[in-house]
């Protein structure tokens, strides 16, 4: 019988084949004797019962310029799929959060990971508020006088808007500047606030989660300059260890996500604090930890399912 993985993901031209974790998992699902799916959120349709996708039907090619091939198109009854793997990239907006509603029409009669639900429950800035004690010191607000007083007390502030992704629209504030500030709010509503932790020039800590259990973890330093460790924004990977905080916290979050139905997850930590970002949409790291380690977790991924 024939075995379908279909991923919901990004568009193909953007990927990044070097540091993709998505191609990674799929490449492996390939050598298990899937055939692989490919659709956008904006593929899907649902009819009298039916979930659709319009899918691209790709063949993995490691280690050449071009990663895939197009062997066709084919319009996709996504419930005769074997795994659904949700993966595209935030922004959590209007059409990522209609296709969780789509999708989990089906959750019952297909495995897909993360569940719809459970991305559209687990909010990745606004989640780790649940885990406050392993945080800096934290303000979620459009509220300009309790922005100001976080200011006054933190003095040096990063702010990020909740459904960001990959440093995108991440600053720095030194000081109050209720201009910079006004302008975030205005684009994204409320925002996310935290004491600036100066040990991010070295480095934070990606740690890998695979139902519920810690399976990796990478560091990513900035470039010079910069606080941003996103690797999409020239940060560079290395292998690291964890400390028993990290080990501690990164183990109480795994067992919520577990309970949460997240099945893959990563954890974000700059000097052993949890920095907010507990990410299920589309985790990455996992190719780099590949290149670093030599050990390719797309092999457990798919062995725990």
């Amino acid at each position: 019988m024939t075995k379908i993985l279909a991923i919901q993901g990004s568009d193909l031209k953007k990927v990044n084949i070097k540091t993709d974790t998505t191609i990674l998992l799929a490449s492996e699902a390939q050598k298990r004797g899937y055939k692989i799916y490919y659709f956008e959120p904006e593929n899907l349709s649902f009819l009298n019962g039916k979930v659709l996708a319009s899918c691209k039907y790709i063949k993995i090619n490691e280690n050449k310029k071009k990663f895939y091939s197009l062997l066709g198109t084919v319009n996709f009854n996504l419930e005769k799929s074997k795994v659904i793997l949700i993966r595209n990239d935030p922004p959590f907006d209007n059409r990522y959060l209609y296709s969780t509603f789509l999708l989990n029409h089906i959750s019952k009669k297909v495995k897909i990971i993360n569940n719809p639900s459970a991305v559209r429950n687990v909010s990745e800035k606004l989640f780790s508020i649940n885990f406050m004690r392993y945080m800096p010191p934290t303000l979620i607000s459009e509220n300009l006088n309790e922005i100001r007083n976080f200011f006054k007390r933190y003095k040096a502030v990063v702010a990020k808007p909740i459904n960001g992704f990959s440093g995108n629209n991440v600053i720095l504030l030194k000081t109050f500047n209720a201009n910079k500030i006004k302008k975030l709010i205005k684009t994204h509503n409320h925002v996310f606030f935290q004491k600036f932790l100066p040990g991010v020039s070295k480095g934070d800590k990606r740690v890998f989660i695979i139902k519920g259990k810690i399976v990796g973890a990478i560091s990513r330093v900035p470039k010079k300059g910069s606080i941003l460790s996103n690797m999409s924004k020239g940060a560079l990977a290395k292998l690291t260890k964890l400390t028993k905080k990290e080990v501690k916290a990164s183990k109480v979050i795994g067992k919520l996500l577990v309970k949460n139905k997240i099945y893959f997850a990563g954890i974000d930590f700059i000097q052993e604090k949890l920095i907010g970002d507990i990410n299920v949409t589309s985790p990455t790291g996992l190719a780099a930890y590949k290149d670093l380690s030599g050990i390719n977790l797309a092999k457990m991924f798919w062995n725990n399912i």
